[in-house]
């Protein structure tokens, strides 16, 4: 009964219909608005205002990625957003303003990402390289840092859509090797999303094969994520922690890697260090478990292994 009370008022006579042609037209208002943002990107004058304008918008505007992409002239001037920061990475000289600016740029840039229209086309202009020389970037100050998290945040965009062609992209550049070092030195925030990119790397079988292929390639990842789990265990951070415990369980799929990870998975790992951590946590305890049982079962070992560095 009360139920259909608050329905009968929703519907009650006091609140007037919706005026749909008014609505259109403000839509269209808006759309107009939109239009005129992304004209105004040529321009250098109008250009800072037209990129904070538009990246409020791009989880409201569904279509705002085609339309930028198809724009005459709009996708070059995001770029010469991204390469007139170049001078001011080394030595490090980012001001605030000039970081917000570009992080506005690189906002934009991810919308086009991960929209599914513009995704390929946006790989194939191998945009993402633009992105790595702030990956490059150690300084930590905060512009910096916001400008590695924008920029990672690109790289995430592409790696959620599951898309191998995406995986397979990456394994062509420099993305792990600029992840691992974030993974160990970055904030906890720029870690999180380095190792997420990592992750989904891993869950691709083309990423996991590569990353196994080699001796030096498997004991980067191992050494990197056994110094996290180290710094994890005297500052917890639940998030981090589920990334990095999915990353082990996924390298224990590899038979090679599973015999090596018997030899140098961490011990807190295996204890009751993180039992606090994940004390709420049903799916990483989960994963945790299934890594040791993996680790545990005595299969017959592929007498490959890891293929050793040479003498």
């Amino acid at each position: 009964m009360h139920a259909l009370s608050i329905q009968q008022r929703l519907t009650s006579s006091n609140i007037p219909p919706a005026n749909q042609s008014t609505v259109a037209a403000l839509a269209q208002v808006e759309r107009e608005k939109i239009f005129q943002w992304i004209i105004e990107l040529a321009g250098p004058e109008t250009r800072e205002n037209a990129l904070l304008e538009l990246s409020k918008k791009r989880e409201t505007v569904q279509d705002l990625a085609p339309m930028l992409w198809n724009s005459f002239g709009t996708v070059a001037a995001l770029l010469q957003e991204i390469v007139n920061i170049y001078p001011y990475i080394n030595p490090p000289a980012l001001t605030a303003h000039q970081s917000n600016r570009v992080c506005n740029a690189l906002a934009l840039l991810q919308c086009v990402a991960s929209h599914p229209e513009t995704r390929s086309a946006f790989l194939q202009a191998h945009i993402p390289l633009f992105l790595y020389p702030f990956l490059h970037t150690v300084s930590k100050t905060r512009p910096f840092e916001y400008l590695r998290l924008t920029s990672l945040g690109v790289i995430g965009a592409l790696v959620k859509t599951d898309e191998p062609e995406v995986i397979n992209f990456l394994l062509t550049t420099e993305i792990i090797p600029l992840c691992l070092r974030i993974m160990e030195s970055g904030s906890e925030l720029s870690k999180t999303v380095a190792t997420f990119i990592l992750q989904k790397i891993l869950l691709d079988e083309t990423g996991l094969s590569y990353i196994c292929q080699t001796y030096e390639r498997f004991s980067h990842v191992a050494m990197i994520l056994c110094k996290m789990v180290m710094t994890l265990a005297k500052e917890p951070s639940a998030r981090l922690l589920k990334h990095v415990v999915r990353c082990y369980l996924r390298l224990s799929d590899n038979a090679r890697a599973r015999e090596a990870l018997r030899k140098c998975l961490p011990d807190q790992l295996k204890d009751n260090t993180f039992a606090p951590v994940l004390k709420d946590d049903t799916s990483t305890k989960r994963w945790l478990a299934q890594l040791i049982k993996n680790l545990t079962d005595t299969g017959v070992p592929d007498p490959r292994g890891i293929p050793l560095p040479p003498q």
